[in-house]
């Protein structure tokens, strides 16, 4: 079994970050019999509600599917081929949803950003309680609305698996090596277009 070492997947930050923030990685490779309780869920949900939000309207939504059920497979079977591949061995796929027309039909302006920011709480939670997730957005959304009776307000944006690491030898390759590959990201000085 080749568990990736999860030390070394730790980053050297420009500044001190907490280690929910400098441990977080997106694996492919997941443990295909850990189970993730309801009360661990309904923790993640709960750091999801807490997300800031423009005039705390709060337009996410979520489609929680544990692995074994039909909600699984409607999901699973949604994802492009390269995310099928691995995303079967998670404990649950979330399906993130954003409201983006209200009730009157106006469009709510924030509704994917504010959804982002809330499905960052959770995944920052997740890894807090040793958990993993994974966002993904090679699925096909029309066949998710339809399967979960979406109608227009709503806008399936990403999916997010969700478990604990699992033996990395199982994924097919490329995605062995992308497994244990150095994590990088773009320097500071790319990103801030200005800092006063």
């Amino acid at each position: 079994m080749t568990l990736i070492d999860v030390a070394t997947r730790r980053v050297p930050t420009d500044a001190p970050l907490i280690a929910p923030l400098r441990e977080r990685w997106s694996p492919r490779a997941y443990d295909p019999t850990a189970d993730v309780s309801d009360e661990t869920i309904r923790t993640l949900l709960e750091a999801a509600r807490w997300a800031p939000s423009a005039n705390n309207v709060q337009p996410w939504r979520f489609i929680v599917a544990r692995r074994g059920t039909p909600a699984f497979s409607a999901i699973h079977d949604a994802l492009v081929g390269f995310n099928q591949a691995w995303a079967d061995s998670a404990a649950a796929l979330i399906v993130n949803v954003a409201e983006t027309v209200d009730e009157s039909g106006a469009p709510r302006r924030w509704a994917t950003y504010d959804l982002g920011q809330a499905v960052a709480y959770l995944s920052v939670q997740a890894q807090h309680d040793g958990l993993h997730t994974h966002q993904m957005g090679g699925f096909d959304p029309a066949r998710l609305a339809e399967a979960f009776g979406l109608d227009e307000r709503y806008e399936v944006v990403s999916v997010t698996a969700l478990g604990m690491l699992g033996d990395a030898s199982t994924l097919p390759e490329p995605l062995r090596e992308r497994e244990a590959a150095p994590r990088t990201r773009k320097p500071l000085d790319e990103l801030v277009i200005a800092a006063a």
